[in-house]
């Protein structure tokens, strides 16, 4: 029954069962942890009295059973409500979509430029098996993998940033600065290149390492040799056969890696003091924000959910067998 629904209503479902079951696995697991937001505000003024610890509980409704607090918390969800932060006084939403362009911004470009630069380097690297340049290039993706992404941004700081000085280190623009147009997008470029970099770096290795493989092996199969009979140059046999079928575990791999690459972003952007949602996010745990967090994590959930059924609809364009079944 499912199978025979649309496409688009299928996808929709999809994303609905996947927030929604985020929601309830997030909020029990929130729970579990010792500690509320009223006890991080009793730690922060030693004076406090039981009494208004209690009044504090009452009013932010943390008095009541489990059971209850999830029930409102679902009743709020299906309102698109999505609470409000105690730590900042706002609405958990404004947060929220006031630091997703400059998490998006740092994700796109990043596994943009990691797809392109991996899967470029992946083919060369195919093409001699073995030789002087898959061994090089074997040998740096290894190197970009194994650092691990705080290691790799503190070196990109201590070497662009601070001693040859040509990239800020910090931030998303210069506040001082009145830019204006050009300048002004400029300049968030030149903010945005470190933790590009970083994200870069480590992604590019998976790629180029994934690609490399699945080109060797696409390179042995018939078609490709039917295509070299034919008379067909060396480069349109393996950028017009071999590559549309080659780049399929990269586009699997690109769904797969989309959790991993929102929770990566929470160390880059706390390096750098990146404005995104990762640096929200580690704010929130500090500061037990449980809305915030739960808001984050959701807004985690539906991204992650997107990109899986683009990557879905991807293969479908890649592969007419995938789009017929």
């Amino acid at each position: 029954m499912f199978a025979r629904l649309p496409r688009p209503v299928r996808y929709l479902l999809q994303i609905l069962f996947v927030v929604g079951a985020t929601a309830v696995a997030n909020f029990f697991l929130l729970k579990l942890v010792p500690g509320d937001l009223v006890d991080v505000i009793a730690a922060e003024n030693s004076g406090i009295t039981p009494a208004h610890v209690a009044e504090l509980r009452l009013a932010y409704g943390l008095d009541q059973s489990v059971l209850a607090q999830l029930g409102y918390y679902l009743k709020s969800l299906a309102s698109l409500d999505l609470g409000y932060s105690f730590r900042y006084g706002e609405p958990v939403a404004t947060l929220i979509f006031g630091r997703l362009p400059a998490t998006l911004a740092l994700i796109g470009t990043g596994l943009g430029l990691s797809v392109v630069l991996g899967v470029l380097l992946g083919v060369l690297a195919a093409r001699r098996p073995h030789g002087l340049l898959d061994t090089l290039l074997s040998a740096l993706a290894t190197a970009g993998y194994s650092a691990p992404m705080f290691w790799t941004a503190l070196m990109l700081i201590v070497g662009f940033g601070v001693h040859l000085d040509w990239l800020p280190v910090g931030g998303i623009r210069d506040v001082g600065a009145a830019y204006q147009g050009w300048a002004l997008w400029l300049d968030y470029a030149r903010h945005l290149a470190l933790p590009v970099a970083t994200v870069a770096i480590y992604y590019v290795a998976i790629y180029a390492r994934l690609s490399r493989a699945s080109m060797i092996e696409t390179l042995q199969e018939d078609y490709i040799r039917t295509a070299r009979a034919r008379g067909n140059g060396e480069a349109r046999v393996i950028w017009r056969h071999a590559l549309r079928n080659a780049i399929l575990p990269v586009v699997t791999m690109l769904g797969l890696q989309s959790s991993a690459l929102l929770g990566g972003s929470i160390v880059v952007e706390t390096v750098f003091a990146w404005p995104g949602l990762g640096q929200l996010s580690f704010e929130a745990i500090a500061s037990r924000d449980v809305n915030l967090l739960l808001g984050i994590l959701l807004m985690s959930a539906a991204l992650v959910a997107v990109m899986n059924i683009a990557v879905d609809a991807t293969y479908g364009w890649l592969d007419p067998r995938v789009r017929k079944a």
